[in-house]
């Protein structure tokens, strides 16, 4: 029986990219026997790990690299190597980082959420975080104040959650940290490039193993030896809460080759012909605007955006993605910038043929609040209020808080 009849699950078609909510990404059959053959074997993690290390060193130009369980646990146990180092006493100490430098800055317009707010990562190692100048304004002298200080480290975020008017660029703000001996860590885990962070003297970079990457779910770390080596010790702290196992290891080193030998040209190709048919299929909806949107962050990843015009199309944003959602298959689509009443299908973990399912699904979506003229119900601030309330509908049956 298919896992997902065994446990009951619904079927899901990911027209919104790499997200963690919907289990970040396809992984390829090359990786998963990776995977598979490692995990009916024992290992020596130390072993496995160095081997990591090597593969990690190839693909980024890193002196060295570490597999962790995910990317937002590298960030975690970044900040802790940058308070504690290698002193072991300090490393089974922590989150009390008494007597130790645990300033860790970070640009305010860095401060996001993610799934998880970066600040609240930080803060796990023991960290005291800095903001850095303001949600869309830092400049040179936010960054120098905060060293003069004071810093055991400073993280940046590249994603496109971020408010990139006006920051720091990543360069700039690698070379003053540089000057300064402050460990540079960054978080570009949905990121395709490798190589230029790493370029620019970071001491660690951090990228998701099961985002563009398409492994199991593992963080993997580039940089230096001896911030490396600081990292990989705090296995002996916090980074016991957050070890990966073998499989994990395992599936990150074949994930980064299957990425190097990959066709990228051709996925590229294929991508763009999903986009050519979404247009087609979705060309000509009253109150729906359609666009090419290249990635935020230079990704080379283009996705369709929708514009939603509500008086028209009969519904709002929010209203068409929950409705695509509560279907079987349920059909994901990016919903970010609903509020702005803007959509987008992603292209890169759908096949041809859930493409088209993903399309007609919301043409008819549109089509049958059109007829039956039952949508622009739900406010965006009902919409809102809804939202935050986390969903566990298998907790919240009548008694169930009680038991």
């Amino acid at each position: 029986m298919d896992v997902m009849q065994r446990w009951g699950l619904t079927p899901v078609i990911n027209a919104a990219g790499t997200m963690t909510s919907l289990g970040a990404s396809r992984v390829d059959t090359a990786t998963r026997a990776a995977v598979d053959g490692m995990l009916g074997r024992f290992v020596l993690i130390d072993e496995l790990q160095a081997a990591a290390s090597r593969v990690i060193a190839r693909m980024t130009g890193a002196a060295a690299g570490y597999v962790t369980s995910s990317s937002s646990a590298a960030v975690t146990l970044a900040c802790a190597a940058a308070i504690a180092g290698d002193d072991l006493a300090a490393i089974e100490a922590l989150p009390d980082a008494a007597g130790r430098e645990r300033r860790v800055a970070v640009m305010m317009s860095h401060m996001i959420n993610y799934g998880g707010a970066v600040p609240q990562a930080l803060a796990a190692s023991g960290a005291a975080v800095v903001p850095l100048g303001t949600a869309a304004l830092c400049e040179t002298y936010h960054l120098e104040a905060a060293i003069a200080a004071g810093l055991a480290a400073a993280v940046y975020v590249v994603s496109h959650h971020t408010v990139r008017e006006n920051e720091l660029p990543l360069d700039v703000f690698a070379a003053i940290c540089g000057q300064n001996r402050v460990p540079v860590i960054v978080d570009m885990a949905s990121e395709y490039d490798l190589t230029t962070a790493v370029g620019y003297g970071a001491s660690c970079v951090i990228w998701s193993g099961h985002k563009f990457l398409a492994g199991p779910t593992s963080g993997i770390v580039a940089g230096s030896p001896g911030f490396i080596r600081a990292m990989y010790l705090q296995n002996r702290g916090l980074g016991r809460l957050m070890k990966a196992g073998k499989e994990a290891v395992a599936g990150a080193m074949a994930a980064l080759e299957a990425w190097e030998s990959r066709d990228h040209a051709a996925e590229q190709a294929r991508e763009r012909s999903i986009v050519e048919a979404w247009e087609r299929l979705l060309s000509g909806i009253a109150g729906v605007s359609l666009a090419r949107h290249p990635d935020w962050t230079g990704n080379p990843v283009t996705r369709l955006e929708l514009r939603i015009d509500p008086a028209v199309a009969g519904l709002n944003a929010w209203e068409l993605a929950a409705r695509c959602m509560a279907g079987n298959p349920a059909v994901a689509v990016r919903d970010d910038l609903a509020v702005q009443q803007r959509l987008y299908l992603d292209p890169c973990n759908v096949t041809a043929a859930e493409a088209g399912i993903a399309g007609h699904r919301v043409r008819d979506v549109i089509e049958a609040a059109r007829r039956a003229g039952d949508g622009c119900r739900v406010s965006w601030a009902d919409a809102k209020r809804a939202s935050g309330v986390a969903p566990t509908p298998w907790l919240d049956a009548p008694g169930a808080a009680d038991a």
